[in-house]
């Protein structure tokens, strides 16, 4: 475990010490902000209107029309910035031979792995973070469900850790981070739309690409609803990837 917290420090180090991390934070933050703006205004505008309606006004829930397509831009936005904070974490290592110093240090490639994905998910974790105070406006000018605001969280920080996981693959098998960026960002995609294709296919076809979409296991979570199946899912998503990126870790120890 010293061994992990050691890699993922220095890798949530290295985000505050490059440009990457910063522009990464500061357009995650440019861009989460303008949407929930946009939002609240739009929500704004449909309550005044709705309010002249006796049966319209009760229809505008606050879960429903801001939290929910808040979070859901949010993961968009998660989908383009991850595959940049994660290009680096192996290509890099592996251009300045920082990782065969690594793999030859009584360090084990598990603890390699993990401690870059530890230290990805924890400048995440400090981005969703610098998102609470727009929750803090919520319950400041209305009431949101508090079920619904967590599981929304806890949403995008398993989406993440799916992100980082494609990302930690991607990255071991080049040395040039922009090909890492095109790749991890190549894969996420498909695996995004597959959710859309699902709905132009019918019978096994469509069973087998609303179980492989990423987005299908998001919108139950996005809604408050916290099902065991769903968690699990991205759990095991991750550590499919997670043990395809110490495989091939693992292979460097012998060429």
């Amino acid at each position: 475990m010293r061994n992990i917290l050691a890699i993922a420090r220095r890798e949530l180090s290295a985000y505050f010490a490059t440009p990457v991390g910063w522009l990464a934070l500061s357009a995650f933050l440019l861009i989460t902000g303008f949407f929930f703006a946009a939002l609240v205004s739009l929500y704004s505008m449909q309550s005044a209107e709705q309010a002249f309606s006796p049966y319209g006004a009760p229809d505008m829930n606050l879960n429903e029309y801001l939290v929910a397509p808040f979070f859901g831009n949010t993961a968009i936005i998660l989908l383009f910035i991850v595959p940049a904070l994660t290009m680096r974490l192996f290509a890099e290592d592996r251009k300045t031979r920082a990782l065969e110093l690594l793999l030859t240090s009584p360090i084990t490639t598990t603890e390699i792995v993990l401690g870059k994905f530890v230290g990805a998910m924890g400048f995440i974790a400090v981005m969703l973070a610098c998102t609470l105070h727009y929750v803090g406006v919520l319950f400041y000018l209305g009431d949101p469900d508090v079920g619904v605001v967590a599981s929304s969280y806890l949403a995008m920080f398993l989406l993440s850790g799916a992100f980082v996981s494609v990302g930690l693959v991607t990255s071991s098998f080049t040395e040039n981070q922009v090909v890492s960026l095109v790749l991890g960002f190549g894969m996420l995609l498909l695996l995004w739309v597959l959710g859309w294709a699902e709905s132009a296919s019918t019978g096994l076809t469509a069973e087998v690409l609303g179980f492989a979409s990423l987005i299908n296991r998001m919108e139950d979570l996005t809604k408050g609803l916290v099902h065991t199946r769903d968690v699990a899912y991205y759990l095991s998503f991750i550590s499919f990837f997670l043990f395809a990126t110490h495989q091939r870790v693992e292979a460097f120890r012998w060429s």
